[in-house]
Order: C-alpha cells, then structure tokens, then sequence
C-alpha cells in the first residue's frame, strides 16, 4: 500500500494542474530557479558553519569541553560517552553521525551508551546550524529567542534519549 503513495501524489498533483490549466514545465522551471538561487545565496553561510565546525572538532575542544561536562550529563542519565555527542550534534549531523559510530564502535552498539547515543541521534535536530542557515539566508542579525530555545529542546531531546533507553532498556 505504501509503494502507492508517490504515484498518487503525483497523480493528484497532475490533475490539479489539468483543472487549473497549470504549464507544469514552467512552474518546474521556475521552481529551480528559485531552488538554486537560495542555494548560492546561502552557501557562504555554510561554508563558514561547516568549517567552524570541523575546526572545533579537528582541535580537540568538542570532545574538552564534553568532558568539563561529564559530571552535570551524567547527572541526567546521560553517559559519560555521549557528552561529546551533546555539544556536536547541534552543530553537525555528519559530525554527530561520525561521533555516534565512534561510540557504538567502541562501546558496541547493546551497550547503554551505544543505544543512548542512537536515539540521542534521532530524536535531536541539528539546530544550531539550522539556525544559521536560516538568520544567513534571510540576513538576520538577531536570534531572539531562537537560540536558547533550540539548546533548550536539543537538551530535551538528549535527557530524555537517555531517560527512555534506561526506561525501556
């Protein structure tokens, strides 16, 4: 039933611009168009972002600072090998994917930390870089309170991965 769900959206969406006499080639062309002009436009964004990131991590401070942080994590059931994970995923979801193998490769992927960092993969969203994909494209200069409410949620997200492995474990 599922292997059905493209094909009749596609159908739906062809009817629609049967009815309303739509020139589908052009609306594509024009899609694309747009498509790649965001794409350009936020490239500087990302290039920055991505090589903040590998710098942070190539230098050693992602995995110094989660270790400062071990002990406040750990007080939240987080596991001592996934408070780098805390720090990075938000930043970087190839970077949190590399992290997250690195800790199911030498925890094994049964053990708490394995399973913690899986989920911790799944149920949190790489926020920070989001965020400034989004302010750099739309040239924002203040946040609000969109930060701090993404740290907040991506904590959520951690504390509770860790919560519902123990819970379920």
């Amino acid at each position: 039933m599922t292997e059905l769900v493209i094909p009749v959206i596609l159908a739906i969406a062809g009817i629609h611009a049967l009815l309303h006499q739509t020139d589908v080639m052009s609306a594509l062309l024009k899609g694309v168009q747009t498509g790649l002009q965001t794409a350009i436009h936020i490239l500087p964004t990302m290039i920055v972002l991505l090589t903040a990131v590998r710098m942070l991590r190539a230098s050693g401070w992602i995995d110094l600072a989660g270790q400062m942080l071990e002990p406040l994590l750990q007080k939240t059931g987080i596991p001592a090998e996934c408070s780098a994970l805390v720090l990075l995923k938000p930043l970087s979801g190839s970077g949190g994917l590399a992290l997250g193998q690195e800790i199911m490769r030498d925890c094994g992927v049964d053990s708490y930390a394995g399973r913690v960092a899986a989920v911790m993969l799944g149920a949190s969203e790489t926020s920070l870089y989001t965020i400034g994909i989004y302010c750099g494209h739309l040239e924002l200069k203040k946040t609000g309170y969109a930060i701090p409410a993404a740290i907040l949620a991506d904590f959520a997200a951690f504390i509770s991965a860790a919560l519902w492995v123990r819970w379920l474990g």
